[in-house]
């Protein structure tokens, strides 16, 4: 039986938050591709300042919004603290290794091939997953998309020319982030499915453990920039934590409570294109026959998956309507 997600959010603005969020995710690869050209950061230091960054950004703006709207803080849902510290500490960590092993992928590989097979990869892991933990049916169709998305990876892998189109160390680490993707997804959707939460708590919550996480790691690292071209290094970290760090996921984790996890991954495509356009068009990056026509089966692939997703969903809500009236 399919699930859908439980949630006051109305459907449609949960998906138009989370296609906003993938949107402004587009852009970071991109800006941390020019960080890596001057600042001297690596991706743990990178990783961490834009989850302190946005940290400081998400606890600004809640404390903004409550002030001007007067009102005190709306009580969440009851949850058993070592339930709630083990899903805020969980998430956290997916979330880091998420963002840190996307920025390896890209200083490793590239931003486009770094991009797609991250938001390639993250779906098959997401389906997959929800099938094991949630009991989300893939069916015929979504079983030939997860295996045309595989088929798509592994022509882009293997079909490279040995050149900087596609490298294996970069492909590893696209796929750990991938990974780690997949986790904080299906963290969170469970989170919405046992009755919803303050979905900006959430993401405090998780992005305070991830930058904890990463701080002594960075520190090995080098933590701060290099004085040369300093103004534009900051300014540059300062656009990372504020659009596709504080903004896009407030608005994903927000968008999760209401639109499933499979479809929410399927929406985050978006993210890849952008990046691959961005990386083509303005970074000078090139991408091969095998690397162009691996990437457009990995994404058909996906995209077949979405559409599964939607019949599901809607499938879900004829035979819940009976029972509901």
């Amino acid at each position: 039986m399919h699930t859908t997600p439980s949630s006051a959010l109305p459907v449609g603005r949960g998906l138009l938050y989370v296609t906003l969020a993938a949107t402004a995710w587009g852009t970071a690869g991109a800006a941390a591709a020019l960080l890596y050209r001057g600042s001297g950061l690596g991706p743990l230091a990178l990783t961490f300042w834009r989850t302190f960054g946005g940290l400081v950004l998400l606890l600004a703006v809640r404390g903004l919004l409550r002030r001007r709207s007067g009102l005190a803080a709306v009580p969440a849902p009851y949850e058993p603290l070592c339930s709630r510290l083990t899903r805020t500490v969980l998430t956290g960590l997916a979330l880091a290794v998420f963002q840190a092993a996307y920025f390896a992928a890209v200083e490793a590989t590239g931003l486009a091939v770094g991009t797609v097979v991250t938001m390639g990869a993250g779906p098959v892991l997401i389906a997959i997953g929800a099938r094991v933990t949630m009991g989300e049916r893939l069916g015929a169709g979504g079983v030939l998309a997860v295996a045309g998305a595989l088929a798509g990876l592994a022509v882009l892998v293997l079909g490279g020319d040995g050149g900087t189109s596609v490298r294996p160390a970069g492909v590893g680490w696209a796929l750990l982030s991938a990974g780690g993707c997949a986790a904080m997804t299906l963290i969170t959707r469970r989170l919405g499915k046992a009755g919803g939460s303050d979905p900006y708590a959430s993401t405090v919550g998780a992005f305070a453990v991830g930058a904890l996480a990463l701080l002594p790691l960075a520190v090995v690292e080098g933590l701060w920039p290099q004085a040369h071209d300093l103004g534009r290094s900051l300014c540059l970290l300062g656009y990372i934590a504020a659009v596709p760090t504080a903004l896009a996921y407030g608005l994903y984790f927000a968008g999760l409570a209401a639109v499933r996890a499979a479809t929410a991954s399927v929406i985050s495509l978006i993210e890849p294109v952008s990046a691959a356009a961005i990386a083509v068009l303005f970074l000078g990056e090139r991408l091969t026959v095998a690397t162009a026509v691996g990437t457009g089966v990995l994404l058909t692939a996906v995209a077949a998956l979405a559409v599964t997703e939607a019949r599901g969903a809607v499938a879900a809500a004829r035979t819940a309507a009976p029972v509901a009236g």
